[in-house]
């Protein structure tokens, strides 16, 4: 295993065990708000806190951007993280939450973890080395056509979301011509699932580098399609689409006419 996805492993794996042990304390943690619908909790810190103090031991002089602290360090090597995807899932006990860590080096990912501490499924990619889910290969859907396609999303929910209009046009004009969609509440895990084949493709207004960063380098090592909404690279923005490879481009054709010039390129 690469060196460095090993450490996302298990600063990932440690990190979970953070939140599971919490699990049975819910009523009692200190939970503040960041925004309308947008909570951190002690366990989102504390979480952080085990994934930094395993990477900062091993490799001292990395850059790091996380959710919660921010950005610390400069360097080539970026780690990106995400210590609890899901936190409204997490409070209430819904368990369906991830931690994502994903490492960036010159610009481009070269390592992505997803960990789902409930199910224990790690899904890890190695940029040129593929993706895997405890150790078996991942390979995005066969699916050709949105006809018969599950896809992902997650609902635009900020009071500043400026594009929730056509966020919904978009949901309607999706819901009628696929299989049914789904909106499990963690982006991370979303991806990581498109990655795993569970669901065909996945589509977000609004995210943040730290909810995409390892879930795009899965979905791109086993096979799969990521860009913008107007199809262009991405580049860890704010919009996402993604899927299997036929499936990618017949959901930007369905959703084009919902996304103006502002959104095409973010």
């Amino acid at each position: 295993m690469h060196p460095l996805l090993n450490i996302a492993v298990r600063a990932a794996r440690r990190a979970g065990e953070v939140i599971v042990r919490s699990l049975v304390r819910l009523e009692s943690l200190e939970v503040t708000s960041k925004g309308r619908n947008d909570y951190v909790s002690e366990i989102d810190r504390a979480a952080e806190r085990e994934i930094i103090d395993i990477i900062r031991k091993l490799y001292p002089e990395h850059a790091i951007l996380a959710e919660e602290s921010g950005r610390s360090g400069e360097n080539d090597t970026v780690w990106i993280i995400d210590p609890l995807d899901g936190t409204t899932n997490f409070l209430h006990g819904f368990p369906v939450f991830a931690v994502s860590i994903a490492v960036e080096q010159r610009g481009r990912l070269e390592i992505g973890v997803v960990y789902d501490p409930m199910r224990q499924e790690v899904f890890t990619a190695a940029r040129g080395a593929g993706a895997h889910l405890e150790n078996r290969r991942m390979r995005v859907s066969k699916q050709r056509t949105l006809e018969g396609a599950l896809l992902a999303t997650g609902f635009p929910y900020r009071e500043d979301e400026r594009y929730g209009d056509n966020y919904y046009a978009m949901l309607r004009t999706l819901a009628k011509l696929t299989a049914g969609i789904r909106r499990p509440g963690s982006a991370a895990l979303d991806l990581a699932y498109v990655a795993a084949g569970r669901v065909d493709g996945f589509w977000e207004l609004g995210l943040k580098p730290w909810d995409t960063a390892a879930g795009t380098l899965l979905i791109q090592e086993a096979g799969g399609r990521v860009g913008t909404l107007g199809g262009d690279e991405y580049q860890l923005g704010a919009n996402i689409v993604a899927g299997a490879p036929k499936v990618y481009e017949a959901m930007l054709e369905a959703l084009a006419p919902h996304v103006p010039e502002a959104l095409r390129h973010l």
